[in-house]
């Protein structure tokens, strides 16, 4: 006591001398301190720094530091809008007061997305024309919403944006013929993509007089190299525009009305299809018959189209020798099955990628892959009630270049899941979903035993499975906490009546000696996609 502090503190004249060389050394100024305090001038280093390499800084932001950068100078918010190659607005009916002012500062866009709430009036004509005409070097383009816009937007936009090579449509009224009216007046779209457009012009011919001054010389899509359809009722509008794409290597085709077969064997015969996307659709063998003459096809998905059968995929598989992925959801309904999988597992040398959904395959099946597709790398089985601890074995021995597998609602057990202690040498990756049998023994041991190995695995939470691998319903797991030996229940005994209901619920507790128990909640869906094996 009474004495005093070892270590002096410091005096204010200190603290302001550190303050102001901190100041110096940050580059905010370099003349007498009491200029910097009394207001004097302030040198920025950052304008030493070109436009160019400050435009490259701001490409490493996101969207909310970017709009932040845009304030601290002037020259920083001309450099940040010259500089922005993508850009998002709410395409409401007053954008159009903004366009002029908006785009004379973002002068640089190349990827616009215009998105318009549906209880909201969006942008008409008028304002895709005149933003077409500030954007010329518009590239990618994304209308979701904008209800106003008509084909004559269209044509306006496909006139002045010449350079535009993907375009994407969701929720519009334009119809097919604001789609034709971009496509037919472009020599450089690469990519279209349609969801739920609608529109009274669906069955339009492009070789009427009245239609050429909208769709030009009439040569449209033969630039075309990826179309995609969903949620389409006059899906079979675009069948013309399908048919005509020759260099069309990409077809999605995802819950769109109307049969698909014809469509599928006259695109067949143009053999420049590498990818082709087949959910929901009505589709028979007769349509996989075509597809089966796109000898350069790499990917092939078939989920849940019920009328395909074995002799489909079997003539697909006889003939695409290239193929490479192959995604099938069988939807409970067992056409495709054993046939069809060995006849894969043949003829197709380079398959890579291999996912199974909602399918009754038999050993004979999972044998010949795991033995003939020596080149597999990527492996799921998802709802698949038929396949045992003795076909995983075999996965385990034979699938020597796997390097990731998901098992998901499979009656396995231990046993098949510890074969992998020591199979499938290159394997990085396990995912072990909703299977009843499998405990967290063999996990823990697994991961000790293989300690490189990326072991997802969850128990204790099993749901039903639809076709497509995901979770039906939300269930509940509840898991119920041993009592504690020193738990004390209070019961009042208060003959108060408002308090009944309590004092029910604290006998009830103290008689069944029961704890808060945890629920766990499934809240996200969990589905079988590219994504399982990232």
């Amino acid at each position: 006591m009474g004495q005093s502090p070892s270590t002096p503190a410091p005096s204010p004249e200190i603290n302001r001398r550190r303050d102001v060389s901190n100041i110096n050394r940050f580059g905010y100024g370099c003349g007498d301190s009491s200029d910097e305090f009394d207001g004097g001038s302030r040198r920025d280093y950052t304008d030493e720094i070109p436009d160019e390499c400050l435009a490259g800084i701001f490409q490493f932001l996101d969207a909310g530091d970017r709009k932040s950068c845009s304030v601290v100078s002037r020259r920083w918010l001309r450099v940040e809008g010259e500089s922005r190659q993508r850009l998002s607005l709410n395409a409401e009916a007053k954008l159009l007061d903004f366009v002029l002012s908006l785009f004379a500062r973002f002068d640089s866009v190349s990827k616009l997305a215009l998105r318009c709430n549906r209880k909201s009036i969006s942008v008409n004509d008028d304002a895709m024309i005149l933003i077409s005409l500030r954007c010329k070097n518009l590239t990618r383009l994304k209308l979701r919403g904008c209800k106003e816009i008509t084909e004559i937007g269209m044509l306006g936009l496909a006139r002045n944006c010449k350079n535009l090579k993907k375009l994407s449509i969701v929720s519009c009224l334009f119809g097919v013929k604001g789609v034709h009216a971009v496509v037919y007046n472009s020599d450089v779209i690469e990519e279209l993509s349609v969801k739920r457009l609608r529109g009274d012009n669906d069955n339009v011919n492009v070789n009427d007089a009245e239609s050429e001054s909208v769709y030009g010389n009439g040569n449209g899509g033969s630039s075309l190299k990826s179309i995609c359809l969903k949620e389409l009722g006059s899906g079979q509008s675009f069948m013309p525009l399908i048919v005509g794409s020759k260099k069309l290597q990409t077809l999605k085709l995802i819950g769109c009305v109307g049969n698909w077969d014809s469509t599928l064997v006259t695109v067949g015969k143009l053999n420049t299809l590498v990818e082709i996307h087949l959910e929901k659709v009505q589709v028979s063998d007769v349509g996989l018959v075509g597809v089966s003459k796109c000898l350069k096809l790499e990917t092939l998905h078939l989920v849940k189209t019920p009328e395909c059968s074995d002799a489909g995929l079997v003539a697909v598989a006889e003939r695409c020798k290239m193929l490479k992925k192959l995604h099938i959801d069988g939807w409970r309904t067992n056409r495709i099955g054993d046939d069809g999988l060995i006849s894969v597992a043949k003829n197709c040398p380079n398959l890579q990628e291999l996912v199974l959904i909602a399918m009754y395959p038999t050993s004979l099946s999972l044998a010949e892959i795991a033995s003939s597709c020596q080149g597999l790398e990527r492996f799921a089985l998802c709802g698949i009630g038929t396949v045992t601890d003795a076909d995983i074995k075999c996965v385990a021995a034979k699938c020597a270049a796997l390097k990731k597998l998901c098992i998901k609602g499979c009656p396995v057990s231990n046993v098949g899941i510890a074969a992998f202690a020591s199979g499938c040498p290159n394997l990085v990756k396990l995912k072990v979903r909703k299977c009843v049998k499998v405990t967290g023994e063999v996990a823990g041991w697994l991961r000790v035993r293989r300690s490189s190995l990326a072991f997802n695995f969850d128990h204790n939470q099993v749901e039903g499975l639809d076709g497509s691998g995901s979770d039906v319903g939300v269930q509940e797991t509840t898991l119920a906490f041993p009592p504690i030996d020193n738990e004390v229940n209070v019961i009042d005994d208060s003959p108060s009546t408002s308090h009944n209901n309590d004092n029910r619920w604290s006998i009830f507790r103290s008689k069944f000696n029961f704890v808060p128990c945890a629920f766990r909640r499934w809240t996200n869906i969990d589905t079988i996609s590219s994504n399982s094996f990232s």
